[in-house]
């Protein structure tokens, strides 16, 4: 610094302590032997460059990045290098420039105002105490923006945001969460609060050992190893892990400059000998709104076209644009290795390649072993993939007592051009560490603009955990949630949408004013970094003539600062949240509290700052334990050795996995040893108002009414993994293992057998002297699903036995946004689970139900407390611990159901475990559903359904000179027709739940001779949706009449030709 900080007017001048070097060049004239000097010392420290030194250097601790003392300003100033130059010149040429200068006229003439005498009386002003008492160091705690996080997998998720203000990041304490641009999402993310698995991940494999680890605690969670707690800072996130002589630290930080992200892989090896470790990227790619992604992703997926760019060894992705108006977008990714590569690199742009079908990420057969000890090598598919992933591969030698970097780089642009520039510019090795320092410059800048203390945003960051994963210990209690939620459209008439999550407090005295100001604070903060947020503030204070706290309040939101705009116009606007005030007595006390009941967030601000209220509320603990599922695997059937494959009947066309029974009535397929069908290979089952379909693997969903509108459980188009949300666990109470009569989610050596048939499923399976046998059918006109597993003993002893029906509920369109507003409750006389989402705008009034025929003894609604935090379906924490079910029911948590009861067998004895999943009209009508179906003959109810299809499915035979198409047309077609396309309207692919208008009027065709009714009733159903200009609506949905209105003119040729066909 230069001058004397004390004599300024501006008062804090002492606090700043920044060296320019164009001061070093001025003071050359003075002191020339003390300039080069000081030169000598600038230089040592980085501060000289090609060009010649920067602007300046900052030693000020409050603005110094962690671990370094000072912060260099990487510019240069013209008239800061023609000062130095004529400082320097003037010392060398003795005054040389200052002499011509003076010998200019002009400044001749003005040479005697420089003559003047220094007055006889000076005022002599004294540097203020304060300022020459004053250091340059700030306190310690102040210079940090770091959060130290312990990597657990017991506890609610720990999120960090990273963002530029355009591209966001956002991080757990155990490696999940996603990618941003904008609206766009770029990877896939799903709110978990329990299973929380999905995000960018990097994969690593010692080649020697081969064994594999992930940088982050997820997704290899009984990988080993000892994490360190990980670091959060405002410019970036950092993950360690020790295992051994090898450590692996990534870096994760956002582009100040560019729209992208970086993740720096450092590997040290501490060790004697060398290693050869393989590191694969992986990331599920989207390039679409969340939203698209989630209401359709099969259909988005489909979009998305991928290359690998040769020069740069890069992958690049695009989305094709499916109308003009659609945004461009374009994505790299791409390495940058600082070591030896010692195999030629790998990429892999499809999912299905990657995962391989019927696997996740954890046991994805890109990851599995081949002779040599390295992973299977990746497939280098590019093109229209239909599952878009982003992974490259590369395999570097690690010396010993030496480390290795790899740099892995995404990046998004408008266009190809500027993609390609992007990352010609980011493929170097220096590219992180500028990317790094302009991450740490725009951070605290960021900071300086919103008046905010580093303590403060750590509170801001911490408080984003409950917003993006529900967290019950922040929202209202469970009763007052059960109280106070009501249809979603309830809250427009306040404005507001209900579509984003929403922070509310509460105030009632104006002394507490600051927290009003701070939570404003918070609200830009999270603004900043792209999430978005409805802040609602509802003032308590008793009315009266003074107004002094509301006016007060809106003082204090018009005087907010806004957020910063986007600079790019190629972006769509976000939807970034807005502050809603409300007077306690101007609004009634139904929305008063459905706010409450709806709120992520519910601070009151006579509680305290943000700080405080936080730990106050994370000081609570969960009425249950959430044991660790760290390293917790599945204790399933310990064998290494295929078993023998079950016997199979005689079967037409049978192709290695399947085929027809029963006269073509069945199809029977059989997975031994691990096999999976080559897609999900399902049957569609359903009366007129309810159904659900089933895969041969035990995957699929259910509905009523409407099966898009009101799903009641989990539904999922993925043809991979194929996940599984309806489970019926068997669990061995002595041995502590644990069996399913269905593929999905464990599967053992053994052999499964499914028969999908007209209006039923069966699935069987032997294992550990056990013979399960699961039948799923539904009534001909109840909303009721039937569930029944027999159990036979054969294992020559006596079996104790739990027998678990868990289910992942939805009661709507999809489980991301509907699970924060279902309720569940017990009804005490029957010990029935009922479960309602009157959030819901298409059926909030509907019920849902689920019960064991009685037989139940314990049961939870808490899907954390059965799974465990980041546990599996595979291995649930209440079975693989064998700890007792709550009882848990109410609101405001992570739903599911599972219900239990014990059962003891005796060698040869057989026993039926009965599960019921439906939905009435109201709680009433629901309990009479489950009280009628625990005293109906249940076999009587199977018969009917057998009866009902084959008489249906009778009534038109056809002989000709081909089986298979005989077996299509005497059964299959006509049902599928009926079940699946006229009723169902669903199936794995798509789950619309919409009349097509000329669709359903083709498959009326078909039923012409033997459902005439049917066909009549959807031609008047048809006719009704057009329009007396004569064009239609192309599809709807019948609970609403919502479609869409077009002019496609074959619409109407089809009405037509139906209406004819069927006359």
């Amino acid at each position: 610094n230069f001058g004397v900080p004390g004599l300024g007017l501006k008062r804090g001048l002492s606090e700043n302590r920044v060296i320019a070097p164009y001061a070093t060049g001025l003071a050359s004239m003075i002191d020339p032997a003390a300039a080069v000097e000081n030169y000598q010392r600038l230089r040592s420290i980085g501060a000289c460059v090609r060009y010649g030194f920067f602007e300046a250097l900052d030693f000020t601790p409050s603005r110094v990045q962690s671990g370094s003392n000072v912060a260099i300003v990487r510019s240069f100033m013209a008239h800061h290098q023609g000062m130095t130059i004529v400082a320097i010149l003037n010392c060398l040429r003795d005054g040389l420039m200052r002499s011509r200068f003076h010998r200019e006229p002009c400044i001749q003439a003005c040479e005697l105002l420089l003559q003047e005498r220094m007055p006889r009386d000076v005022a002599i002003g004294h540097p203020r105490a304060e300022e020459v008492r004053e250091s340059a160091s700030v306190n310690a705690s102040e210079a940090n923006t770091v959060r130290h996080i312990k990597v657990a997998m017991d506890v609610e998720p720990t999120t960090h945001l990273l963002s530029n203000g355009r591209y966001t990041v956002m991080l757990t304490a155990t490696g999940t969460g996603y990618s941003r641009w904008g609206n766009f999402a770029i990877t896939r993310w799903h709110s978990d609060p329990s299973c929380d698995n999905s995000g960018s991940f990097i994969l690593l494999r010692d080649v020697e050992t081969a064994k594999s680890w992930s940088s982050t605690a997820q997704p290899f969670t009984s990988s080993g190893g000892e994490f360190t707690p990980c670091v959060f800072s405002e410019d970036h996130a950092r993950f360690m892990k020790i295992d051994g002589n090898l450590t692996t630290t990534m870096d994760v930080l956002v582009s100040g400059e560019d729209d992208g992200e970086v993740r720096k892989i450092a590997i040290s090896n501490q060790g004697h000998f060398s290693h050869e470790i393989e590191l694969t990227s992986f990331a599920e790619l989207v390039l679409a709104t969340a939203a698209n992604d989630n209401a359709h992703p099969a259909f988005a997926k489909m979009f998305v076209q991928t290359e690998f760019n040769q020069e740069y060894k890069a992958i690049i992705a695009t989305r094709r644009k499916r109308s003009a108006d659609d945004a461009d977008i374009w994505l790299g990714h791409f390495a940058i290795i600082e070591g030896e590569i010692t195999a030629e690199p790998q990429y892999e742009t499809s999912r299905a390649e990657f995962i391989g079908r019927g696997n996740n990420l954890v046991n994805a057969q890109a990851m599995t072993l081949t002779s040599c000890s390295s992973s299977k090598k990746l497939s280098n598919t590019v093109g229209c993939v239909l599952d878009p992933i982003l992974s490259l591969r590369y395999r570097i030698k690690v010396p010993a007592q030496g480390a290795v970097n790899i740099a892995f780089w995404t990046v998004v642009a408008s266009s190809k051009e500027k993609l390609i520039a992007m990352i010609d510019r980011h493929h170097d090795a220096n590219a992180y560490d500028r990317a790094k320092t302009l991450a740490w410059t725009q951070a605290q800048v960021q900071l300086r603009h919103l008046g905010s203390e580093y303590t403060e945003v750590a509170d801001f960051q911490r408080l984003a955990a409950p917003i993006l994963y529900a967290d019950p210990r922040f929202k209202a209690s469970s009763a007052d949630i059960i109280k106070g939620i009501k249809c979603q459209s309830e809250l427009w008439a306040q404005s507001i949408s209900g579509d984003l999550p929403i922070v509310l407090l509460l105030i009632d005295d104006i002394e507490d004013i600051a927290k009003v100001k701070q939570l404003l604070r918070a609200h830009e903060y999270w603004r900043m970094k792209c999430l978005a947020v409805d802040l609602v503030i509802i003032n308590e204070h008793p009315s009266g003539y003074m107004q002094d706290l509301h006016n007060a309040i809106e003082t204090a939101v018009r005087s907010s600062q806004s957020r910063p705009s986007f600079n790019h116009d190629y972006l769509a606007e976000q939807s970034i949240g807005a502050v809603h005030v409300f007077r306690a007595d101007m609004i009634n006390s139904g929305t008063r509290d459905m706010l409450h009941a709806i709120a992520r967030v519910v601070l009151v601000a006579r509680h305290g700052f943000i700080n405080k209220q936080f730990f106050l509320r994370t000081a609570k603990t969960r009425k249950h334990a959430l044991t660790s599922m760290l390293n917790q695997q599945p204790r399933t059937l310990n064998t290494n050795t295929p078993l023998p494959k079950a016997h199979l009947p005689e079967l037409e066309f049978f192709n290695g996995l399947g085929g027809f029974a029963d006269n073509g009535r069945e199809y029977v397929i059989r997975l031994h040893n691990g096999e999976c069908t080559p897609a999900p290979w399902l049957n569609v089952i359903a009366n007129p108002r309810f159904g659900f379909h089933v895969s041969a693997e035990g995957s699929g969903y259910t509905w009523s009414e409407n099966s898009r509108e009101n799903q009641l459980t989990t539904w999922s188009n993925d043809a991979v993994s194929d996940p599984i949300g309806e489970i019926a666990y068997v669990c061995d109470k002595d041995s502590g293992e644990i069996y399913t009569a269905t593929a999905q989610p464990l599967q053992d050596k053994g052999s499964y057998i499914i028969h999908h048939g007209f209006g039923f499923s069966r699935f069987k399976h032997q294992v550990s002297g056990l013979s399960l046998d699961l039948l799923h059918y539904v009534p001909l006109d109840d909303a009721i699903k039937i569930s029944r597993l027999t159990i036979h003993n054969e294992s020559g002893r006596k079996r104790r036995l739990s027998v678990t029906a868990y289910v992942e509920w939805v009661l709507g369109t999809s489980r991301s946004t509907a699970d924060c507003f279902i309720t569940s409750s017990l009804d005490t006389n029957s010990n029935t689970i009922l479960l309602h989402n009157r959030w819901g705008m298409a059926f909030p009034e509907r019920v849902a139900f689920v019960d064991m025929a009685g037989a139940q003894t314990a049961w939870t609604t808490d899907r954390s407390e059965f799974l465990g935090r980041n546990g599996s379906k595979a291995a649930p924490r209440a079975l693989s611990q064998q700890v007792s079910l709550s009882g848990t029911v109410g609101a405001g948590y992570d739903h599911c159901s599972a219900l239990q009861t014990n059962i003891e067998l005796a060698d040869g004895e057989s026993r039926e475990v009965i599960m019921f999943i439906g939905q009435g009209d109201c709680e009433q009508h629901a309990l009479e559903l489950v009280s009628n179906y625990r005293q109906r003959d249940l076999d009587e109810v199977f018969a009917g359904v057998q009866n009902h299809w084959q008489t249906l499915l009778n009534k038109v035979q056809v002989k000709t000179p081909d089986r298979a198409m005989d077996i299509m047309l005497n059964g299959w077609l006509m049902y599928q027709t009926i079940a699946c396309r006229i009723w169902a309207r669903s199936s794995f692919y798509q789950a619309s739940g919409a009349y097509g208008f000329r669709d359903q009027l083709q498959d009326g065709m078909a039923i012409t001779l033997s459902q005439p009714a049917i066909t009549r009733a959807h031609i008047l159903r048809a006719a009704g949706r057009q329009f007396v200009e004569g064009d239609v609506q192309h599809w709807w949905l019948p609970h609403s009449g919502q479609g869409v209105r077009t002019h496609i003119s074959d619409d109407r040729v089809w009405l037509a030709l139906a209406t004819a066909n069927y006359i």
